[in-house]
């Protein structure tokens, strides 16, 4: 009698959830019935709640020694099995049970739970679809079902089961979930966010359903929101990595880099085999300059998961940065093995080939790019920039420019509105200048003569700066605006939102199909009047776009049909430069005292065509003592352009190699180099310039387009037309001439600078006179 009260009473304490009590009230009962199987039962069902499975199993184990026949405790024993992952051994139970009892919608729902576990996904979807047979509203079996259905595939079957099981039971959280998941990644963002947040409402306190809809707000763009979300997540449970990867990616979006950081590193903390967290810790390092923790962070990811193809290309960009270019081709076709038709990695792999001198095979690859994504904007953008260092007619590139406007920015003109600027004509004018490249690079050497020579009485300066890594030179560039403002982290549609609600009259675009471009804001036409200038004397095709600036001899008149924009010829220059130092200074002609005279050029080896090789393989014929010094990174590039040069005729052992170097390096690199010799059909223009500014005298080739006349628009500026030379023949004749007057060659040296300080190419304040008067002209057309 006292041990049925005992077993009463635990029995009852057990269903109280105190288990501490309930377990020694069944060891006492037990000291005095030693054979009572159903105690040594209960005793392994509570071992498996408390986790110590071992003993559960061993407690069941005794039990069905004394009760061989009791199914019950057949299938209490499965069930430790399938805890201990044990499955075959739990699925051979679940089976020898139903085939004594087909019709227990438990035992079947416990056979497809192991079957999941187990990986027998089709098993699974099976023994769910035998629970329903038997118990059409259990609503687990749906659930479970429709998980089964998606990760097979089926997820049109999976969304059925999933909403079968919502119809019998509307606040079942997990069908909510599921369904929410499902729908997200089908693209239909709004959809899930009403039932993942409706899985929220219902358990506000859920971390797995507050990750879920932080994700999606992450999808949404809505970043704020997912932030909240998240941290809510880690307040709640701050083991769980998942929630700070996100919170990170959150953080990312919203520009606080620092915090971002220290999330993906709370996740690997958390969990040390997080690819994707390392992943992104790279990117953010890479953002700040750590190049050597963005690559410790990249290889970590790659050694984690080896096929992570965005690791790879992440990897590549930054070893591309690096100007490792040898690893980055590497990095970029190891993707490629990965997926062949990886449509980022084609582009990737085409920008480290161009950077190389391979210009051909990387077109081959941006066209690659677009064939694999047609909407992939940046690889068409890199194939409509590349097509004019290859090409010497400019039709090639137009028709690829357009093409893009076809296809990116014909369904943004359903968004434009109407602009409601006031239409004073002669009122002060609201200039907006969008541009990445705010920083050492060099288009500052062209914005600052430009910005710290406006007359703010008439314009009202705006700058639009997306610079990733701000420097000194950002912030000197800060003080020529009126109004500065940083929106890196703002897409096209708020940066478009951004630019209207300013009031801008007068858009500039000065990075057009470059890197880090926005074309697709301008393709959204924020600005009544929007204008390209800058980046390269090219078309950026886009109907959004006015005009372009450029000057009457990058550009005659016959040239017109091969740009969308109308042509606005400045009365000197499409440039007006500044070196930003007047340091290093110039030297002697080095050929006075060395043994023989250096030609050199200093510019990216992409612009070292065949046809340029070819010229200049002719000139060192004709000099036959004369030496060339080029800039190309150390590697497969190197030897790439190498062969390429023994090709055309041009014996490598008179030709020296730099590396990239920084702008105070490359600059004193010039003190080597006694005649520059132009590339051909993309002339030299930074490079050019800054060749002339250390005293080296460029001959440049003219040519069609007007990357091709550029040489000739900086020399006439200088009043050096003769240096500018119309055939092949005629450059080499030039050159060769040249490099036979040694007098002067030094007197040229000694005073192309001042010639530079003295010309349109230096004077600021004439230049933004002229682009002023222009900006009035094309104003005061609007307001008519």
């Amino acid at each position: 009698m006292l041990n049925h009260q005992h077993l009463a009473l635990a029995k009852e304490r057990h269903l109280a959830g105190d288990l501490a009590g309930a377990h020694d009230l069944y060891e006492a009962v037990l000291a005095g019935s030693p054979d009572e199987a159903d105690v040594m039962f209960r005793l392994g069902v509570l071992a498996l709640q408390c986790g110590a499975y071992d003993d559960a199993l061993a407690w069941l184990d005794r039990a069905l020694s004394h009760a061989s026949q009791e199914a019950r405790y057949h299938f209490a024993r499965a069930q430790v099995l399938a805890t201990l992952q044990r499955f075959d051994e739990a699925i051979v139970t679940y089976r020898t049970l139903l085939a004594s009892d087909a019709t227990s919608a438990d035992l079947w729902f416990a056979l497809a739970s192991t079957l999941q576990l187990s990986g027998d996904l089709c098993g699974a979807a099976a023994a769910c679809e035998s629970v329903i047979a038997l118990d059409p509203a259990h609503v687990d079996a749906l659930n479970n079902l429709g998980n089964c259905q998606r990760q097979l595939g089926d997820t049109a079957q999976a969304e059925v089961s999933y909403r079968r099981a919502l119809a019998i039971q509307p606040d079942y959280v997990s069908a909510l979930t599921n369904l929410g998941t499902l729908l997200q990644m089908r693209g239909q963002i709004d959809d899930a966010v009403a039932l993942l947040n409706e899985a929220v409402q219902l358990m506000p306190d859920s971390p797995a359903s507050l990750l879920n809809l932080g994700v999606a707000r992450l999808e949404q763009r809505q970043f704020d929101e997912a932030a909240t979300l998240l941290t809510r997540t880690l307040a709640l449970d701050p083991q769980f990595p998942e929630a700070a990867y996100n919170l990170g990616n959150a953080l990312h979006t919203l520009g606080k880099r620092r915090e971002a950081q220290a999330q993906y590193r709370a996740a690997i903390a958390l969990d040390p085999r997080h690819a994707d967290a390392y992943n992104n810790l790279g990117n953010v390092c890479r953002e700040f300059g750590e190049f050597e923790a963005a690559l410790d962070a990249f290889d970590a990811a790659l050694r984690i998961r080896p096929t992570f193809v965005a690791a790879c290309n992440n990897a590549g960009n930054l070893m591309r940065t690096l100007h490792r270019t040898t690893d980055a081709e590497a990095l970029f076709r190891a993707a490629l093995s990965i997926d062949p038709d990886h449509s980022a990695s084609h582009n990737n792999l085409g920008n480290v080939l161009k950077d190389s001198g391979a210009l051909d095979e990387s077109i081959v690859h941006y066209r690659r790019a677009v064939q694999c994504d047609p909407d992939n904007v940046i690889a068409r953008s890199n194939l409509a920039y590349a097509l004019p260092f290859q090409a010497e007619t400019g039709e090639a590139a137009f028709d690829e420019c357009r093409r893009w406007s076809a296809r990116h920015e014909a369904p943004l003109r359903v968004t434009r509105e109407p602009h409601t600027n006031n239409r004073n004509a002669h009122r002060r004018l609201r200039i907006g200048y969008v541009s990445p490249d705010y920083r050492e690079h060099c288009q500052s050497l062209f914005t600052v003569p430009l910005l710290s020579h406006h007359d703010h009485d008439q314009f009202e300066i705006y700058c639009y700066a997306s610079v990733e890594r701000p420097d000194a030179l950002t912030q000197r560039i800060t003080g020529y605006a009126d109004v500065w403002r940083n929106v890196r982290e703002l897409d096209d549609v708020s940066l478009a939102q951004q630019i209207r609600a300013d009031g801008i009259d007068i858009l500039v675009d000065l990075a057009m199909h470059m890197a880090d471009g926005r074309p697709l804001l301008f393709a959204r036409k924020p600005a009544p009047v929007q204008v390209a200038w800058l980046a390269y004397p090219g078309t950026t095709g886009l109907d959004a776009i006015d005009y372009r600036l450029t000057d009457p001899r990058l550009d005659p008149p016959s040239s017109d049909h091969l740009y969308s924009e109308r042509s606005l010829r400045l009365p000197d220059s499409f440039w007006c430069y500044d070196p930003l130092t007047d340091q290093p200074a110039v030297n002697a002609l080095p050929a006075l005292t060395a043994s023989h005279l250096t030609f050199g050029c200093l510019n990216n080896p992409c612009k070292l065509t065949d046809r340029t090789l070819g010229m200049w393989a002719a000139v060192l014929r004709e000099v036959p003592h004369a030496q060339l010094l080029l800039m190309a990174p150390a590697g497969k590039a190197r030897e790439g352009l190498a062969t390429r040069m023994d090709r055309q005729g041009i014996d490598v052992r008179r030709v020296r190699f730099v590396p990239f170097r920084p702008r105070a390096d490359y600059l004193r690199t010039y003190h080597e180099i006694d005649i520059g010799l132009d590339t051909f059909p993309y002339n030299g223009h930074t490079t050019s310039l800054d060749s002339l500014w250390m005293g080296v005298p460029v001959i440049t080739r003219i040519g069609e387009t007007a990357v091709g006349r550029a040489g000739l628009s900086q020399l006439f500026n200088l009043g050096l037309t003769e240096l500018a030379a119309d055939s092949d023949d005629a450059f080499v004749r030039v050159a060769v001439e040249l490099a036979a007057n040694l007098p002067r060659l030094a007197g040229l040296r000694q005073t192309l600078r001042s010639r530079m300080e003295q010309s349109p190419l230096m004077d600021g304040a004439r230049f933004a006179r002229h682009v002023e008067a222009v900006y009035r002209q094309i104003w005061q057309s609007w307001c008519a």
